[in-house]
């Protein structure tokens, strides 16, 4: 009996170790960045810190440090705080002695996405959806819709992305953006209520298939089994026919000049 609990009683040291060990590590691994950034390699080049960037490009700097990307720092020793450019662009210390020649000597996430990429996987894996902006395939680059440098969140103000959606989207999008006199409420949002901007699995880029989409905002409470009531009419028929937009009904989803309802 003596030899029995004692047994038991080592077991359930080895075990409760093991669950510490187990804790511990989970621990230690939580502690760790998502994700661990590598910055865009110069060959032969070497790291200068922000101080050398801002000396030549005053036209960055004066808004860079309101700037979300302000706060990516590659820590390296003997440059005090470290270098959020050169997180991006590459050691610039070849591009510092010629700065007129850039071929090679500094990277331009404006040619290559890439640096963005490093930091931003989520949006490089929406970029192999089947819909997408064609960045991937180089006709389009991020610099494009984000202002890496910029104090906003939008780039229409010198910003990183899509505070004001509609004045982004509208560079290219005119005719979607335009303004209409029966404009379609989801605008109000931004466009991003409906599209995915990056890439999407449906047509379009957008969030939701076909009606579903639409039915999140404008489906009614049923009056009877089986029926879909919107706007007092039962559109349980009409949905068979197709989606809002292709069924030949709300063919105008952006907006209307002309009805109230978006028919045409």
């Amino acid at each position: 009996m003596p030899f029995a609990s004692c047994r038991r009683r080592t077991i359930g040291a080895a075990l409760f170790a093991l669950a510490a060990a187990l804790i511990g590590f989970l621990s230690s691994c939580s502690s760790v960045p998502r994700t661990l950034v590598v910055a865009p390699q110069i060959p032969g080049a070497t790291l200068l810190g922000n101080d050398q960037c801002y000396y030549c490009h005053t036209n960055y700097s004066r808004s860079f440090q309101g700037n979300v990307h302000f706060r990516v720092r590659a820590d390296v020793e003997k440059l005090p705080g470290g270098t959020s450019c050169e997180s991006c662009h590459g050691p610039g210390s070849l591009h510092a002695t010629a700065p007129r020649d850039r071929a090679g000597l500094i990277f331009n996430p404006r040619k290559d996405p890439q640096a963005c990429y490093n930091c931003h996987l989520d949006v490089q894996l929406q970029f192999r959806l089947p819909q997408h902006h064609p960045v991937a395939e180089g006709q389009m680059n991020c610099v494009q819709c984000h202002d890496p440098h910029g104090r906003e969140i939008f780039k229409p103000s010198g910003g990183l992305g899509m505070a004001r959606l509609n004045e982004q989207c509208s560079q290219c999008h005119r005719e979607q953006a335009r303004t209409f006199v029966f404009e379609h409420e989801a605008n109000r949002e931004g466009c991003v209520t409906c599209h995915s901007p990056h890439g999407s699995m449906h047509a379009k880029m957008l969030t939701e298939r076909d009606s579903n989409l639409c039915l999140k905002c404008h489906s009614q409470v049923q009056q009877g089994a089986g029926e879909l009531w919107i706007g007092k009419v039962d559109h349980k028929p009409l949905l068979a026919l197709g989606s809002c937009w292709s069924a030949g009904c709300h063919t105008a989803v952006h907006g209307s000049n002309f009805h109230p309802k978006m028919l045409y």
